[in-house]
């Protein structure tokens, strides 16, 4: 009678009945398995170029307000406000003083807060160009009836953690039958990512 297979005789982890090429190929497929639970567990890159991540919305004085951010086909990072007044308002262009034009009339802005770990890299751009509309001896720069978008070209702070951030908004609609209050220097509170988020 044959005396029975010492069960200890091969060391842990080893199979009596793989050949060397065997252990080659499941050793390749561990490594291949672990490979790809690191890569779904990795934070996934977001805001890839040509798309958007909205940030706040809200509606005060009858204007609709959204604000996110861009990045446009060739990766530009755009910190971005659309307005919405009521249908035949129209708002008027950044330009004009913050107090208006002799007390008529308030700029459409997206600013920075005090202290913000943005940066601004270029000069705020509008969607659409304002018209001079005369109103009495003035000329008033006013956007024509409908949405408009501000977009500001921007850096995010070098981080890979979200950051907190405030900006500032401000916004006057007017139409034939007279004008909403003006909305000036309202806070909305955002949250952006961090620059090393950002998909390559």
């Amino acid at each position: 009678m044959d005396a029975p297979e010492n069960p200890y005789k091969y060391r842990m982890g080893q199979n009596p009945r793989l050949t060397p090429t065997s252990r080659r190929v499941a050793v390749s497929l561990a490594f291949l398995t672990l490979t790809i639970l690191l890569a779904a567990c990795a934070p996934k890159a977001i805001l890839p170029p040509d798309s958007a991540m909205n940030l706040a919305a809200f509606s005060e004085n009858s204007v609709d307000v959204s604000i996110a951010l861009t990045r446009d086909a060739f990766g530009q990072i755009l910190l971005t406000a659309t307005f919405t007044p009521p249908p035949d308002h129209h708002l008027y262009g950044k330009d004009i003083p913050r107090n208006g034009v002799e007390g008529l009339g308030r700029p459409t802005l997206i600013e920075l807060s005090s202290g913000s770990k943005i940066q601004i890299i270029g000069q705020l751009l509008e969607s659409v160009a304002p018209i001079n509309e005369p109103f009495e001896a003035l000329q008033l720069p006013v956007y024509p009836a409908g949405a408009v978008t501000l977009s500001l070209p921007i850096l995010l702070p070098p981080s890979a953690d979200w950051v907190d951030e405030t900006v500032i908004v401000t916004f006057m609609a007017c139409g034939d039958n007279g004008c909403k209050p003006p909305v000036m220097g309202k806070v909305v509170a955002i949250r952006i990512p961090g620059a090393d988020l950002i998909a390559k």
